[in-house]
């Protein structure tokens, strides 16, 4: 597999997974008009990591058994 098709598969996976993943971190949307500091960014971004790789693993998971 060429590295183009391994990062279109990734990619596509990515995107596959993240309803799931969203729904796994359980954050809520901004307010209207409202933005995060940095600092909110950061913890955001530190929840979806990890919900993401729970549902890859689950995902994976499922697919083996």
């Amino acid at each position: 597999m060429s590295d183009a098709q391994e990062t279109q598969r990734r990619y596509k996976e990515f995107l596959d997974l993240m309803p799931l993943t969203l729904a796994l971190a359980g954050l809520p949307q901004s307010e209207r008009g409202k933005y995060y500091s940095e600092e909110q960014i950061e913890s955001r971004l530190f929840v979806m990591r990890h919900a993401y790789k729970a549902a890859r693993g689950l995902a994976r998971e499922l697919v083996v058994k």
